[in-house]
């Protein structure tokens, strides 16, 4: 596997100042891929996507009676259908699956400086990348990959931009509304993170009067605005520092002008691996849910993607456990029991 043969480079990085310096060019490598945002350009990620059925009337149910997000996807199937078709039935260097990513969460989904040339994307979330484009296509480099900002991903999915978002993307019920979602790949939580030196403890009063930065769109902002709104978080507490992307914040923290972030703590602790003076302050205090975002008439898709996650996770030798191993374990730590989802559920079938 892709996570295996780059692992060696990764582990090449030594000390604070090769962090650093990824760190910066991780930013610097955001220029290097933009977002493109033309309608199904270089085969259109629209085509074939079509294809109303009671399943996904019942899909579209579920996000009205939201109340366990991460249960509202549809059962796993491996047969073909519309949205399948129309990716398969690209030609030649168009036929690959177009799906928006990250490219600078460190692990996730990043490009190593420490590779030589084009550096290439690499991390957790694109290793399932390439095991869906595998499944649907036949190769695992049969894909194109699109920079996606937090506050796109949806709409890059709407509009018809990618196949599909694979991005830390939380599952929750207001985004069901306008994505459909595969079951969840990783269980996280949200997360503060601050410098060591600061006198922020956590989720708690310390954040008084404190400027935090969160990702725009991302489920960390919301669940600020609406923790203040009903009081669970001071009302001075600033929340008027917001980026594109998460990697951004840590830059903002490393500036002073701000002085926490809050985001998922998969990826917290991961920003905390790229600098050695900000950790991780306090306990999760949600739980939240990465799911793999679909248009919502994609149902062929959807339960495709189901499958494949069935046997990712079964798989013992190339799967969930082997990318988390690789990419996760020296900055959330050895034991995957806490970021393994439970079994998954799934809508029934009419």
């Amino acid at each position: 596997m892709r996570a295996r043969r780059l692992r060696a480079g990764l582990r090449g990085w030594g000390g604070v100042g090769a962090m650093a310096f990824a760190c910066a060019l991780a930013v610097l490598f955001a220029l290097l891929l933009p977002v493109v945002r033309s309608h199904g350009e270089n085969g259109g990620a629209g085509t074939g996507t079509a294809g109303h059925g009671v399943a996904h009337g019942s899909q579209a149910r579920a996000a009205e009676e939201c109340t366990d997000p991460e249960k509202q996807t549809l059962s796993p199937d491996d047969a073909d259908g519309p949205a399948i078709d129309g990716i398969q039935s690209r030609e030649g260097e168009k036929r690959k699956l177009i799906v928006g990513v990250d490219q600078n969460s460190y692990r996730w989904g990043y490009r190593d400086p420490n590779s030589g040339g084009d550096a290439e994307l690499e991390g957790f979330d694109i290793d399932l990348v390439h095991r869906i484009a595998e499944d649907i296509l036949g190769d695992p480099d049969a894909v194109q990959f699109k920079a996606i900002p937090t506050d796109q991903r949806i709409p890059a999915i709407q509009d018809g931009r990618v196949d599909m978002v694979v991005r830390t993307m939380t599952i929750n019920c207001d985004r069901l509304e306008d994505v459909a979602f595969s079951a969840p790949y990783f269980e996280t939580g949200q997360q503060v993170l601050a410098p060591k030196s600061s006198t922020i403890t956590g989720y708690n009063d310390t954040l008084a009067g404190k400027r935090i930065c969160t990702a725009a769109g991302s489920t960390a902002f919301s669940t600020l605005e609406q923790d203040q709104r009903d009081g669970r978080l001071s009302a001075d507490a600033d929340l008027s520092t917001t980026v594109p992307n998460q990697l951004d914040c840590l830059v903002r923290l490393q500036l002073g002008e701000a002085d926490a972030v809050v985001t998922d703590g998969a990826l917290a602790a991961s920003q905390a691996a790229q600098d050695p003076t900000v950790e991780l302050q306090g306990d999760a205090f949600t739980t939240e849910y990465y799911g793999v975002a679909m248009k919502k008439d994609a149902d062929d898709l959807v339960r495709r993607v189901n499958q494949i996650l069935v046997e990712w996770r079964a798989d013992k030798a190339e799967g969930w456990q082997h990318s988390y191993d690789d990419w996760l374990s020296e900055t959330m730590g050895d034991d995957s029991r806490k970021s393994e989802p439970p079994p998954p559920q799934y809508l029934r079938q009419n």
